[in-house]
């Protein structure tokens, strides 16, 4: 925020000079709490803060060397990085990496970071990269956006238009989607008259100096609060989503423009996100306690399985439309005998609750397409990027049915052997399905990779290979 203007350049780097750094920092978050309702500095009970607050960090004690070091290590010439130029997805490439370790406390008081169990498994945190993040966003809320207008029932008015990541990691996927919708409002709103929408009580445009139009801040702020959804089982990923997202809610805000929100408004930049990215497990609900299950758990396995309430935790979205209209992202991709060592009870769940994990040693990602259907509203559409290995694999065959019967399949990306992400081996396709069922569906196998990256046609050019869609009953035999 000092890089980029919105907050007084070099308050962290002063705190340097002088002891009793850790309280003296307190008190900035104290102010920034003051300033922006994030959520991430949040220190005393607030009506309509969904989250407990935190009465945690203002007690600690920490020594002022580390923290020094710290500070003088983000400003120049210590640091190499240009914060006001760095993109939101960017930084969220960064903490993805750390959201894949933990601190391990040994017995002689050392503390050890080392990989989660379930990364060692899966071979490490594989980031999606931005290309295949924005085809799979395009071809799903793009296509939604299509020949409509912000006035418009299920878009802006009403039940609005809502995507959902429900394995958000950091946070790119919604990036992507966020910016999509900031882009199209801006574009319908000047289409239809700028000044039109500079006026009134709550105006959705102003003016730059340079005679540019903008989105107000407090346009932005509604865009992220009734579009923008996702849940992730890391606490620690939530907060990485979060922290991607208000960095873009603030892109081209200045310090006078923030102070001039409080002063005139008395509201705060940024909007809280409690409501919106969520910590739970996405493919165990509420009835997974049903039963004896809960009695065999320990305080630490319930804590690990994290249970989700969907229809409870964004009964909003539920009641107004039935479910998302657009489900985007990259499952994990976890094989279910490595899955069963550290969570042999979720693994049992699931055989019993999805019938995707029905057959044989079965990959989380089948689930994971399971689920991400069940929360479409009718209209709605998924885009994953995901293994391939499930059109033939035996474990796939239960899935494959799923698809078949329901006629879900819109389109398939198919990238053969080729790897889409660097120092993996998994083999992977783009995969968009329609709540509503299709007969027919597209086809495209990519013999080039790098050719279909630097030359990805538009929506409305990709009608080539269409095929039709094989019965349910040839589709389970097969």
């Amino acid at each position: 925020c000092e890089d980029r203007g919105i907050e007084f350049y070099g308050q962290l780097h002063a705190l340097q000079k002088g002891a009793e750094v850790y309280p003296r920092l307190c008190q900035l978050f104290q102010q920034a709490d003051g300033r922006y309702n994030s959520g991430l500095f949040h220190f005393k009970a607030e009506k309509g803060q969904v989250e407990a607050p935190d009465g945690l960090t203002p007690g600690l004690a920490i020594d002022d060397k580390p923290l020094k070091d710290i500070l003088a290590n983000l400003y120049y010439p210590e640091s190499p990085y240009e914060f006001s130029v760095l993109p939101a997805d960017i930084l969220g490439q960064v903490y993805e990496q750390f959201l894949g370790k933990v601190i391990r406390l040994t017995a002689g008081h050392q503390a050890k970071v080392e990989d989660k169990p379930e990364v060692k498994k899966a071979g490490g945190v594989f980031y999606t990269p931005t290309y295949i993040v924005e085809y799979i966003v395009k071809h799903t809320l793009g296509k939604l956006l299509e020949g409509k207008h912000p006035g418009d029932p299920g878009v802006g008015q009403g039940a609005p238009l809502r995507v959902l990541d429900m394995a958000c990691g950091s946070g790119s996927f919604l990036i992507v989607a966020y910016q999509m919708l900031l882009d199209w409002y801006l574009n319908e709103y000047v289409g239809e008259g700028a000044e039109k929408w500079a006026k009134g009580r709550a105006p959705r445009l102003a003016q730059t100096g340079t005679g540019d139009w903008r989105l107000t801040t407090a346009e932005r702020k509604r865009i992220l609060l009734e579009h923008i959804y996702g849940v992730d089982i890391d606490p620690q990923a939530v907060e990485v989503s979060k922290l991607s997202l208000l960095l873009k809610v603030l892109e081209g805000e200045s310090e006078e423009t923030v102070g001039k929100q409080l002063s005139m408004f008395h509201e705060r930049a940024l909007p809280n996100l409690g409501q919106n990215i969520k910590c739970g497990n996405s493919l165990i609900g509420s009835d997974f306690y049903a039963g004896q299950q809960a009695s065999f758990l320990d305080g630490e396995e319930q804590r690990r399985i994290n249970a989700f309430d969907w229809e409870r935790e964004f009964a909003g979205v539920f009641a107004s439309s039935g479910g998302f209209d657009v489900v985007v992202g990259n499952p994990p991709y976890i094989r279910i005998q490595a899955l069963k060592e550290w969570a042999p009870r979720a693994v049992e769940f699931y055989k019993q609750r999805y019938h995707a994990a029905s057959k044989g040693n079965y990959d989380i990602y089948v689930v994971f397409v399971e689920k991400g259907l069940s929360l479409l509203n009718p209209k709605g559409r998924l885009g994953f990027i995901l293994p391939h290995k499930f059109f033939n694999a035996q474990y796939g065959a239960p899935l494959r049915v799923i698809l078949a019967t329901g006629k879900h399949l819109a389109k398939v990306v198919h990238f053969g052997d080729q790897q889409v992400f660097e120092n993996a081996t998994t083999y992977t396709c783009l995969m968009f399905l329609d709540k509503a069922g299709n007969e027919a569906f597209e086809f495209e196998k990519v013999g080039d990779l790098q050719g279909w990256r630097e030359n990805i046609p538009d929506a409305a050019d990709q009608a080539s290979n269409v095929g039709t869609l094989p019965s349910a009953q040839a589709t389970a035999a097969e």
